[in-house]
């Protein structure tokens, strides 16, 4: 739809002068007056009017206009009106006229329309739109056939926007006699927001009778589709059969304003109960039709969607009927749509049903169904859920078991028996389902099929499911301390699929985890947790670090665990003297050229008194003199001297 720019009120000048002062600074760099001959804000009417008669710049005099549509009155419409002549200024006067209260601005612009031709003309033209001057629709009316098309389209447009109905009639007529296309689409813009306009203030029927002419009319699609909106929306509940025509329109264009329109016929700002069950009940038949596969389809299943987002707040009985019988048979496009519709407006009556489509052999099916399960609302499909548990088939219990982890519904009693079924499609899903729902006394289920899972597949699904449970654990060392006691525990390669959880889970128990394996003097160990600690998204990592880079750790990962000591003193936000002291440390720990030079570059980063001091130590270390000199001085180039 066309966007229409209102006139701006004195109150949104002032606000759009006092938070942008672009125009102030414009003024500074381009004016040549005195200062005391420059406008500002502050003016009253007087003074502005006295510049504007001066031999001001003219930048200074644009300015001027500007803050007259704040402080002029009628006495400042002749002085602006006489500029509407002049190329540079017109735009600028403009703003004064369009905002000035009272007749005498618009005498002042339908005035000028008698003397001015082209880009003045139109700007004149565009102003007496935007004042809404229906004084102005005779004079407006004549321009319709001008011949500098610019100028009839900008009059057309000015009397869409003052929208009375001798300006519609205008519109309706110059529409019907336009030869041009392109002409005919600017008449054919400005009748439908006149058409609008009319619409808002209460004239229906002047209204219905522009929309009509557009949509009937030799005009764009676009066109045709903004009327047609408009000629059901002003008839309600008799343009049903407009909407419908319009929803089976071959043109993708118009086909999409009638799924537009129907959302909100009925609905929205302006409710009506009656209209809205029409409405659906069109929607419904259009459903019905696409049984019939092809186009019909192809438009139900569009429909459907609308239906859904029309009735989220909650559905009516019959729209319920007719989105199960669209998801039990017919074409699978129709049938899809259904499904996912009942998982948006169904509650727990369309739970069975969608428990059957998730049985279909056909995995689009079986997956729409159980996502459309998993949005139903309401506890009361949770417990059913539960409950179907309890005596579902082996067929059907995995599906069950998933959903009690799509919806995370709390029924760890009845999955943890279900890890030792004898279907393996339940076992996983169970397994699964915990991951999502399991709380920490009962961790120990999944840590147990972490270490006792055979084949990979098994494998990959409880360290899923571990690790999901373990992040969303609201006790942190509490989990890794459960985490931690498996690894003591453990033995093999479970032992570093634990240490990665721990590295997930995060805290200072976890982190005392890490380094407890990473002096275990077991490589495997030492590898898995200096790689994780090397990662460690807190600086509390720094100090263990630290400690397994130095030599008599005996830590086999002496380069990596410096590495990461000095990631951090790289990457986090730390206080001046915290940062300069790790990198003194590291200073006194590194053997590497390449990680002393990273400690440097670090100090020339992070530019302090604190930092400058490390430089200027590590200068008097043999075989670092030049490096750390050179990061002394590039750190004295950036403080200030008061840092120095």
């Amino acid at each position: 739809m066309p966007i229409q720019r209102p006139a701006l009120s004195r109150a949104l000048l002032i606000a759009a002068l006092a938070v942008f002062p672009a125009a102030e600074l414009w003024a500074q760099a381009t004016a040549t007056a005195v200062a005391t001959t420059t406008p500002n804000l502050q003016m009253k009417e007087p003074e502005l009017l006295a510049l504007l008669r001066s031999d001001a710049p003219e930048a200074d005099k644009a300015l001027t206009c500007k803050y007259l549509a704040i402080h002029g009155s009628a006495a400042a419409v002749g002085d602006l009106a006489a500029l509407l002549g002049n190329e540079r200024l017109a735009s600028w006067a403009r703003i004064g006229l369009e905002a000035i209260p009272g007749p005498e601005a618009d005498a002042a612009l339908r005035k000028a329309l008698e003397t001015l031709s082209g880009r003045l003309l139109v700007g004149v033209i565009n102003s007496l739109g935007v004042r809404r001057d229906a004084q102005a629709v005779g004079p407006l009316v004549k321009r319709l056939a001008d011949p500098d098309a610019a100028v009839a389209a900008a009059a057309a447009s000015a009397l869409g926007r003052i929208a009375t109905p001798e300006a519609g009639t205008a519109l309706a007529g110059a529409l019907a006699a336009s030869g041009s296309p392109v002409a005919r689409d600017a008449i054919a813009e400005a009748c439908v927001v006149c058409a609008e306009r009319l619409q808002a203030a209460g004239k229906r029927g002047e209204a219905l009778a522009l929309y009509d002419v557009v949509r009937l009319g030799d005009v764009s699609e676009q066109r045709k589709a903004e009327a047609t909106r408009g000629a059901i929306l002003v008839r309600g509940g008799d343009g049903i059969p407009l909407l419908v025509e319009l929803l089976r329109s071959p043109v993708r264009r118009l086909a999409n304003m009638g799924l537009f329109t129907a959302r909100e016929l009925g609905r929205g700002d302006r409710p009506d109960a009656t209209l809205a069950a029409a409405v659906d009940l069109a929607l419904l038949q259009e459903v019905a039709a696409g049984k019939n596969g092809g186009t019909a389809a192809e438009r139900a299943a569009l429909v459907i969607d609308v239906l859904a987002e029309r009735n989220a707040g909650g559905s009516t009985a019959a729209v319920q009927s007719m989105l199960l019988e669209s998801a039990a048979s017919g074409p699978k496009s129709v049938r899809l749509a259904a499904v996912g519709a009942l998982g948006r407006i169904g509650d727990a009556a369309v739970l069975a049903p969608l428990l059957a489509v998730a049985a279909d052999p056909d995995p689009g099916f079986a997956i729409a169904a159980r996502e459309a399960i998993a949005k139903l609302p309401g506890a009361a499909v949770d417990r059913e859920i539960k409950d179907r548990l309890k005596t579902a088939d082996t067929a059907n219990l995995a599906l069950l078991v998933g959903l009690v982890g799509d919806r995370r519904i709390s029924a760890v009693a009845e999955l943890v028996p279900l890890v030792g079924h004898g279907d393996a499609a339940v076992r996983s899903a169970a397994v699964k389902a915990l991951g999502a729902v399991v709380d920490l006394p009962n961790l120990g289920v999944l840590i147990k099929q972490v270490v006792a899972a055979q084949g990979e597949a098994d494998a990959a699904v409880a360290r899923a499911a571990l690790k999901e449970a373990s992040v969303r654990m609201p006790d942190r060392d509490a989990c890794a301390e459960q985490l931690a006691a498996a690894v003591t525990a453990g033995q093999g390669d479970t032992r570093i699929i634990l240490l990665d959880t721990i590295g997930e889970v995060g805290g200072a128990r976890a982190l005392a985890a890490l380094r407890t394996a990473a002096m275990s003097k077991e490589q495997s160990l030492e590898d898995a947790a200096t790689r994780l600690l090397g990662k460690w998204m807190t600086a509390d990592a720094a100090p263990v670090l630290l400690e397994l880079a130095q030599p008599e750790a005996g830590c086999k990962f002496q380069t990596r665990a410096l590495r990461g000591y000095i990631r951090i003193a790289r990457q986090f936000v730390l206080p001046d003297g915290e940062r300069a002291e790790m990198c003194r440390r590291a200073l006194k720990v590194a053997t590497d050229e390449v990680d002393q030079k990273a400690v440097l570059e670090i100090l020339t980063r992070y530019p302090s008194a604190a930092t400058l001091a490390v430089a200027e130590e590590a200068a008097a270390r043999p075989g670092l003199e030049a490096e750390a000199k050179a990061a002394a001085t590039a750190i004295k180039a950036k403080l200030p001297p008061t840092g120095r």
